[in-house]
């Protein structure tokens, strides 16, 4: 906690989250010399909400640097974006976050954060995404060393759980602060809380009991309490409720903030079946890092919510090493009992892949290669390779979910809009809760983070040019 807080006072700018996109607002709107209060429903310890998972963010760009080997240009960066989500987007929301995160690393930098060199290896992103040295949890170190030296105001385990907020506009929030509820006054709030991915009763509501074999990859901390308030008091919602950025996840992982490290990136090299031993989806689809989030609610389809990967000996070492080592086996059929499904079923799956895949001297990690299969559903559209080669390796796979996509509409100023389609004029929303107006399904690796920094910055900008008129 900042000391000397006094929450009798009204403050210009109340920030509620404690993530990258609630940090860059806060930073911005003291930097504009707004008096301003963040609260982080965490502990000191969990702070920084899923941010702290993440890896590296992407940015256009019109060079390479010492952590970034080449130029990534709007263009490129609006046709990556167009290949992975759908078509009920703002298509003026999204090309406003691609021209405003041009060169966002320097900004980042500014305010405390370091990139590492560019990576090498099967994740082709040495040239779009700037990776943080330390990763998130070392962003958001600096992020909350650098938004406390500017004099933002800091409260941890400090939960909104209401807003007042008219016809006219936010007047306070409730806030459960030490056991009490006090009242937050100020002159603009920027909600920048997250999804409702940890609230397995509200995921309940659309998938049913399903929803209680997902595996909640980030902080349980994000329960969409300030998401569902906004709904309430007639915000706009964007997105399908029933879709989340889900990654194929190791089974075995822990139910809540299992992070980066149980995530599998090894299902373009094999194949992946449900617990009835059969294929359900165009394994090499694209690569990696463009197809990988849609993998959680694939496996989300399936029956028990479970799938499982199986490689052979020629692919272990194309992809980044798991946490947990897999399952190994000299046969097929063994393999099957070790996942515990049909072995006759399985080995009729892998005769069937096998017998189709075609083109086989063409095999490439680095491309979308010609190793494809024929007269297959579903079909394997790249690094289709016989699994022919003992021993064999399984892994379990569950959902794993990150964020969800349900969330509030807003304008070009990140102001709320309600269902009328007018803003509230000291309502702003950044993040998360706010993402599903530019991505309502897929993923681009370092995506959230471009959105969290850009809406995080106009936010903050905005709300501290409201309250100084």
């Amino acid at each position: 906690m900042t000391p000397g807080l006094d929450l009798s006072r009204t403050f210009d700018v109340l920030v509620v989250g404690g993530g990258n996109a609630a940090l860059c607002a806060a930073m911005t709107a003291r930097e504009a010399g707004a008096d301003v209060l963040l609260l982080e429903c965490s502990p000191r310890d969990f702070r920084g909400g899923n941010s702290r998972h993440t890896r590296n963010m992407r940015y256009v760009h019109a060079r390479g640097n010492h952590y970034l080997t080449g130029p990534y240009l709007e263009d490129e960066f609006r046709d990556d974006l167009r290949r992975v989500t759908g078509s009920g987007i703002n298509e003026q929301l999204a090309r406003m976050t691609l021209k405003k995160s041009e060169n966002l690393g320097a900004w980042v930098e500014g305010r405390g954060g370091v990139f590492q060199p560019s990576m090498r290896g099967t994740l082709h992103l040495s040239r779009t995404n700037a990776f943080f040295l330390g990763g998130g949890k070392a962003l958001m170190n600096a992020y909350y060393a650098t938004a406390a030296r500017l004099g933002v105001g800091i409260l941890y385990e400090a939960e909104a759980t209401d807003l007042d907020i008219r016809e006219d506009g936010f007047v306070s929030a409730a806030v459960l602060y030490q056991g009490v509820c006090e009242t937050v006054r100020a002159g603009a709030v920027v909600v920048a809380s997250g999804g409702f991915q940890a609230n397995i009763e509200w995921l309940r509501e659309y998938w049913g009991p399903a929803a209680d074999r997902f595996i909640v990859r980030g902080t349980p901390y994000d329960q969409g309490r300030m998401l569902r308030v906004l709904l309430d008091r007639g915000a706009r919602p964007v997105g399908d409720p029933r879709s989340f950025h889900g990654v194929a996840i190791d089974a075995r992982a822990p139910r809540f903030d299992g992070g980066i490290v149980t995530r599998l990136d090894v299902v373009p090299f094999g194949i992946v079946v449900n617990k009835e031993a059969r294929r359900f989806y165009d394994e090499g689809e694209e690569f990696w890092p463009k197809r990988y989030a849609i993998w959680g609610r694939l496996v989300a389809g399936q029956p028990d919510q479970v799938a499982y990967s199986i490689i052979d000996s020629k692919s272990m070492g194309l992809f980044m090493p798991s946490v947990f080592p897999p399952f190994e086996a000299g046969s097929i059929r063994e393999m099957a009992g070790l996942l515990d499904i049909d072995p006759d079923t399985l080995e009729e799956t892998v005769a069937g892949f096998n017998r189709s895949t075609t083109n086989l001297d063409r095999f490439d990690p680095a491309i979308l290669d010609e190793c494809h299969t024929r007269d297959l559903t579903p079909p394997k559209s790249h690094w289709a390779r016989a699994l022919d080669t003992p021993p064999f390796y399984g892994y379990p796979l569950r959902p794993g979910i990150t964020f969800t996509y349900l969330g509030v509409a807003v304008d070009e100023r990140a102001r709320v809009l309600k269902t009328d389609e007018r803003p509230w004029p000291n309502v702003f929303a950044a993040g998360e809760i706010m993402s599903g107006n530019i991505l309502d399904k897929g993923y681009l690796a370092g995506f959230g983070m471009t959105i969290g920094t850009v809406f995080g910055r106009i936010a903050g900008k905005e709300a501290a040019r409201h309250i100084s008129r």
